[in-house]
């Protein structure tokens, strides 16, 4: 058996042997060709930058969410960090038709659509967060090296321009919810005010009987519309169930049972100047409500500092020395080889034949019958 064997591995190596020159000279030349045709290929450059992204501060909601998991053992959820978001925005349609417009992407890459151009740029580009250091690396690959580092650059423009645009930390967040509170409280400011006026106001009007019932009258209206302003903003950022909120509910509800004593107390038209006290109820309210949002404004512009809104570039693009790709070595490498597996198969197939040819009539007919079928002969 061992002899049947050695007879075996030695005809099956036999034909190579006979023909070891062409198994050494073809794929050698299978290589160079292959080398020497990826010299028509148009080199690929990468360049790459790094950037640190804002450290967000995880919200009392969220840790208490979190600590709570911990605790019981339930899931949390898998949360998208901050990272993960300012590399969505970077792939963002708005983000890589800015790209495309500027660079004029269309022309540079040949594709007369938009949507062809923005699947070329997103295809040339890779963004990745790193698992230990939290760095996102962005690597842009192109033709011409000064417009790949030019595209790896304005990318982290780019996200700058989108996260001053986009609320995308809680800071963020409050910081224009009260924007928007604070521009239609001056709208209402200057309305109440232009009705005041209407209305006789001057100077001197401010030190008559009614101000002093009107200011406090407007103090705490301004008061309970701040409260559930504070309310509606933490709707979002808490549940029914937790202390913050339902303090805020307590106020509101206390702050509204005051007002409406007031009121009831005070009935618009018991005296002659009850049209004058309404507007200047009306206006010391809108007045006070500017005053306060206002500073809950700032204050949220401040807390947007502190979580460090700054996006840090670490290492800016440079225009690469070295090309990418082709890699002519890899591409000489896999040539040769798979020359030399389809020539080794073809000499052991031939050879084969040749044995059967000889040693069994019936199986070398069947492999003429197969080779007609093919067309390799006529039968």
């Amino acid at each position: 058996m061992p002899q049947e064997e050695d007879g075996s591995l030695l005809e099956f190596v036999t034909p190579l042997a006979q023909n070891w020159g062409k198994l050494v000279v073809l794929p050698l030349l299978a290589g160079v060709i292959s080398v020497s045709a990826s010299f028509l290929i148009a080199p690929v450059y990468q360049a790459s930058t790094t950037l640190l992204p804002p450290q967000q501060q995880q919200g009392l909601a969220a840790g208490a969410l979190a600590s709570l998991g911990a605790l019981t053992g339930l899931p949390t959820g898998s949360a998208r960090t901050a990272a993960d978001q300012y590399v969505s925005l970077m792939l963002s349609n708005n983000a890589t038709d800015k790209l495309i417009n500027k660079f004029n992407l269309k022309e540079g890459y040949g594709f007369p659509q938009l949507w062809r151009t923005r699947k070329e740029l997103l295809d040339n580009t890779a963004i990745l967060i790193g698992k230990k250091d939290g760095l996102i690396t962005v690597s842009v690959a192109d033709e011409d090296p000064k417009r790949a580092a030019l595209l790896a650059n304005e990318y982290v423009v780019e996200l700058r321009r989108l996260t001053s645009e986009l609320a995308v930390t809680e800071a963020q967040e409050r910081r224009m919810f009260f924007e928007g509170q604070l521009q239609a409280t001056r709208d209402k400011l200057a309305q109440a005010q232009t009705a005041l006026q209407a209305s006789g106001f001057t100077t001197e009007a401010l030190t008559a009987e009614p101000k002093a019932a009107a200011e406090a009258y407007a103090r705490l209206r301004a008061e309970l519309t701040t409260a559930e302003v504070r309310l509606q903003a933490a709707r979002g950022r808490f549940t029914d169930a937790t202390p913050e909120l339902r303090q805020l509910q307590d106020t509101v509800v206390a702050l509204r049972g005051q007002l409406n004593r007031i009121e009831s107390a005070r009935t618009p038209g018991s005296s002659p100047n009850a049209d004058y006290i309404t507007k200047y109820r009306e206006f010391k309210y809108q007045e006070t409500l500017f005053e306060l949002i206002a500073r809950q404004f700032e204050s949220a512009r401040v807390d947007e500092s502190r979580e460090g809104a700054l996006i840090q570039v670490v290492d800016v693009a440079t225009p690469p020395e070295r090309k990418m790709k082709p890699k002519r070595s890899v591409y000489g490498i896999v040539a040769s080889i798979v020359g030399f597996v389809l020539l080794a198969g073809f000499i052991l197939l031939r050879a084969r034949l040749r044995q059967s040819q000889k040693q069994d009539p019936d199986e070398y007919a069947r492999w003429l019958k197969f080779k007609a079928a093919l067309g390799f002969q006529r039968g």
